[in-house]
């Protein structure tokens, strides 16, 4: 399977740089180059790729607004958020537009290019340097609040409450198995009844629920 890559990003270095080490790599392809939130939404319309690495800070439309039209439209393109993360006061609004993945800049080329396939693939994937910051960041911030007080989970069963509570503190599938004693395969089938259950796009959405409706808090 060739996966089909559209470079979103104002820095001709950047996606120089991605394109160059691409080129090693036969199952990615990129079909498409934009230097702006604009032209990124046209490409997705224009070539139907896979995946779409989003830079944030672009001119004119950003990359969270260009995602949220992206996510939001007939496409299936997942996005992948490339960004500087120490710097961003706004990645967490990627989140709620419907990102299925984070990295950051000075992560290794060769690591970019795992997680191009994992969003690829359908699963969702946040950089491991700042996976519970994000959470933590994205659950703090007044602006990130949930529009409507935290409320129950309704039509879950106990056990799949249990795995949405420790996805939602930054659990992999691995962990989540051995923390409830079963195996990996029912751990990933729990989480991907839970998706279709509460209508969530990917494993980030479910981070998203577990804090809206109060299965995880934040340590005061």
């Amino acid at each position: 399977m060739t996966v089909r890559v559209v470079l979103a990003d104002d820095q001709p270095l950047v996606r120089s740089g991605l394109r160059v080490l691409m080129a090693d790599h036969p199952d990615l392809d990129i079909v498409g180059e934009a230097a702006t939130g604009v032209a990124a939404v046209q490409l997705v319309t224009d070539l139907s790729p896979d995946v779409v690495v989003m830079d944030i800070r672009m001119p004119g439309m950003d990359g969270i607004e260009a995602t949220r039209r992206i996510t939001a439209g007939p496409a299936t393109a997942r996005v992948l958020v490339l960004t500087t993360f120490d710097e961003d006061d706004h990645v967490y609004g990627a989140l709620r537009a419907g990102a299925s993945g984070f990295v950051v800049k000075d992560m290794a080329l060769d690591d970019i290019l795992a997680a191009i396939r994992v969003v690829a693939a359908g699963d969702a994937l946040i950089a491991p340097s700042v996976t519970r910051r994000l959470i933590a960041d994205f659950a703090g911030r007044p602006a990130a609040a949930p529009e409507r007080p935290a409320r129950p989970v309704e039509g879950i069963t106990e056990r799949e409450r249990e795995v949405l509570t420790l996805v939602g503190r930054g659990r992999s599938n691995t962990e989540i198995a051995e923390d409830l004693f079963i195996t990996v395969a029912t751990a990933k089938a729990h989480v991907s009844r839970l998706l279709t259950k509460l209508g969530a796009r990917d494993r980030v959405q479910l981070v998203i629920t577990a804090y809206e409706t109060g299965l995880v808090t934040l340590p005061r």
